[in-house]
Formats: structure tokens, C-alpha cells, sequence
């Protein structure tokens, strides 16, 4: 029987076996995940095949991206269906057409900048849009910045360090923002997200999550919601404790939380669980993509364990329907 996940207005059924994929195919360590306006699923994944393309059934519709990305991290997709690929293994961020067509690369490929420089990029992580279609971008591994450009990519400004404070990111990880042009940062390894206007000013911080990694906003208008993938625990000293995720919380716009999904157990691949929640997306009828980096925390979270092979197959991405009261 297929989980169910949640409580109230917030049910979802996952969805079993979701991505049919051709003979011999592999979704390996799904990084990110988009919907178009046509509800196509766009899978970005460290596979052979980097961007993989499913209707809102799981049937395989095309593929691209082989040979020219590096290692898939971030997927955002604007209001025209252009999706912004951001590539940490090579340090850049494109934008493409849905048939891979590269329309602007911003980064120079295979070429980062000084460790922690605070100049763009090095293995940056995620994008999201200003509503004049300025581009933010979170870097992200060894930066701890947030860089602003225009829609044709020149550098506009940038903010943030290493650091504990506010304004300040250990590990910067994705990044998000709504209608108003506020800022939303998963500052993953500080354990919230951070909230800054458009400018960079520090506003708010939410709380109360365990290394926010995935974070997605939902609905238009004043009062956005906010999906976040919480990673589990990451130390052996803490491994095995409970209530820490991997797990998914949606929040309201200001940070409390209305609904949790999973997590209570800790990580693992039975119907209703979670590995590693690294990408988030929502179709129109309001059903969530999970696309998870499982393969790469697989020995985090079992150590001692042989990995089974569907892992390395289509169970890096999963589907939650939701279930209309």
C-alpha cells in the first residue's frame, strides 16, 4: 500500500514506481527538479542522461544536457518555461530553452574562483528570479555569498560571509523568492533560512529545521507557502537519533511551520521515507517532486549497509499526490 504522508489539508499519497524511464536508464543522485507550464517534469540529475524530461504521469518525453553539464545541483524554471541550470562541478549557471538550447551562461566553465574570495563562483548551487527578472544566485560550497545579476547576467552586487550571524552562511544552499522580491536562503549548515529584501538587507531568520537543503515557494500573491527538504543527521554521533529528518516542512511566510512530512524515523527507502531531500517542485494541482541526492549520502546515513540497486535507478525521485479533502 502507498504512504500516506501528513495530516489535514496537507495529505499526499506517494506515489509508487513514479518515473518510467527507457531500458537501461538511471536517474543517479536527482539534484533538482522543475515543473514547466504544461506540468513536464524536469529532472536534473548526475546520471548519463543530466536532464531528464516526464509528463505529470512519470512517462519519459526526452533528455539533454549530455556533455555539458558537469554536475547538476540547482534547477529553476521562469514564467516563460526557461530553466536556469546550475552546474557546481563547473561553476556556472545556464539558461536554457526546455530542449537544451543554452541561451546564456554566466561563470566561466571548469574555472572557479579562490576558495571562500567571495567572487562568483565556486560550485555555486541554486538561482531564483527578482520579480524584474534579476537572477540571484547562492554560492554555495566555497563561497558563502549571494551575487545579484541583471536578466543578461551582469554582476550587480553581492553579499554575505563565512560565518554565525546574521547576513553571514555556513554553506549557502539554495535560495528562493516570492512575488514581493523578498530573498528566502537555505543557510543549510546553520540550521534555518535566512529572509533578505532585494538589496541583501537582513530581515528575519526561520528556525527550527535541521539542515535545510531543498526550499521552494509556493502560490502567488501575499502569502506565499514554502516547501523545505531538511536533510538528516550527518555525524555518526548522531546518526540513528530520531525526529531529526530527512524530511520535508511547509511553512507559511513567516517561518511557522503548518505541516511535516516524515522524518520521525530517520532515512530509508520504504514508501513514505526519505533519503535526501535536495530539490523540490510543485505542479499545478499542487502535487510535490522530491528529487533526492541518495546515492551520495547513502554511506552518511548507512555506513554499513550495501546500497540496493534501485537506488541507482529511478528511487532518487519521488512524487507526493496530494489528497483533496
Amino acid at each position: 500500500m502507498p504512504a500516506i504522508l501528513g495530516t489535514g489539508e496537507h495529505r499526499y499519497r506517494v506515489v509508487e514506481n513514479f518515473a518510467k524511464l527507457p531500458d537501461g536508464w538511471q536517474l543517479t543522485d536527482v539534484a533538482s527538479v522543475a515543473v514547466d507550464s504544461k506540468d513536464h517534469v524536469y529532472v536534473f540529475n548526475r546520471g548519463a542522461h543530466p536532464m531528464v524530461v516526464l509528463d505529470r504521469e512519470g512517462n519519459f518525453l526526452r533528455s539533454f544536457g549530455e556533455g555539458l553539464f558537469s554536475r547538476a545541483h540547482g534547477l529553476h524554471i521562469d514564467a516563460d518555461d526557461n530553466l536556469y541550470c546550475t552546474d557546481d562541478g563547473d561553476h556556472t549557471v545556464r539558461k536554457c530553452t526546455t530542449d537544451g538550447k543554452v541561451l546564456l551562461t554566466i561563470g566561466i566553465p571548469a574555472k572557479p574562483t579562490p576558495f571562500m574570495s567571495g567572487e562568483p563562483f565556486h560550485r555555486c548551487t541554486h538561482t531564483a528570479l527578482s520579480p524584474k527578472g534579476e537572477i540571484y544566485v547562492s554560492d554555495g560550497y566555497g563561497n558563502a555569498r549571494v551575487h545579484k545579476y541583471t536578466p543578461d547576467g551582469k554582476l550587480i552586487k553581492s553579499w554575505g560571509e563565512p560565518g554565525t550571524d546574521p547576513g553571514q552562511f555556513n554553506i549557502v544552499h539554495n535560495i528562493a523568492t516570492d512575488a514581493d522580491g523578498w530573498v528566502y536562503v537555505a543557510d543549510r549548515e546553520n540550521h534555518r533560512v535566512q529572509v533578505f529584501n532585494g538589496e541583501g538587507k537582513y530581515e528575519t531568520q526561520w528556525n527550527n529545521l535541521h539542515r535545510p537543503c531543498a526550499l521552494c515557494c509556493c502560490g502567488g500573491g501575499k502569502s506565499p507557502t514554502f516547501v523545505i527538504g531538511e536533510l538528516g543527521p550527518g555525524l555518526a554521533v548522531n546518526r540513528k537519533v530520531p525526529n531529526l529528518g530527512p524530511r520535508l516542512s511547509i511553512v507559511d511566510a513567516t517561518g511557522k511551520r503548518i505541516a511535516r512530512l516524515g522524518g520521525e524515523e530517520g532515512p530509508g527507502v520504504a514508501s513514505g521515507k526519505f533519503l535526501a531531500p535536495h530539490g523540490i517542485a510543485l505542479d499545478s494541482k499542487g502535487d510535490i517532486y522530491v528529487g533526492e541526492v541518495g546515492v551520495t549520502d547513502w554511506k552518511t546515513s548507512f555506513p554499513d549497509e550495501e546500497m540496493p540497486a534501485f537506488v541507482r535507478g529511478t528511487r532518487c525521485l519521488q512524487k507526493l499526490e496530494r489528497l483533496q479533502e
